[in-house]
């Protein structure tokens, strides 16, 4: 990781892929992931950690078995541990990610949509 100040824009235009985090820092045990969104991701869920969505651009909706949360630029929702969700958007999202090192992004579902995260 660099010792640099990270430019959240010029890492956005290094990668096209959606549903794909991409590592842009790290903190302590906590990985800063940056990842493009559109469309449907997976139900599923995290057992042993929370999980942060900032949205720097577009529109982002956090799908919960009794309600949705929709967050927009600036905006940011925590979903607790073990709390199934499942992300989406209708037009392309820009959002920042904050969760321990290592967790998997699509949780217990796995699947085609299962993420190796890359530093970039």
């Amino acid at each position: 990781m660099s010792h640099d100040a990270v430019d959240l824009d010029e890492k956005f235009g290094q990668f096209t892929e959606h549903w794909s985090p991409k590592l842009v820092a790290r903190i302590n045990d906590y990985d800063v992931k940056i990842v493009k969104v559109e469309g449907d991701f997976v139900w599923h869920t995290h057992e042993d950690t929370d999980e942060l969505f900032l949205v720097i651009d577009g529109v982002l909706t956090i799908q919960l078995r009794d309600r949705d949360i929709t967050l927009r630029p600036g905006q940011l929702y925590v979903v607790p541990r073990g709390v199934e969700h499942c992300p989406r958007a209708d037009s392309e999202v820009r959002a920042l990610l904050l969760e321990p090192a290592g967790v998997v992004n699509t949780g217990d579902a796995g699947g085609e949509l299962t993420a190796v995260v890359e530093s970039i």
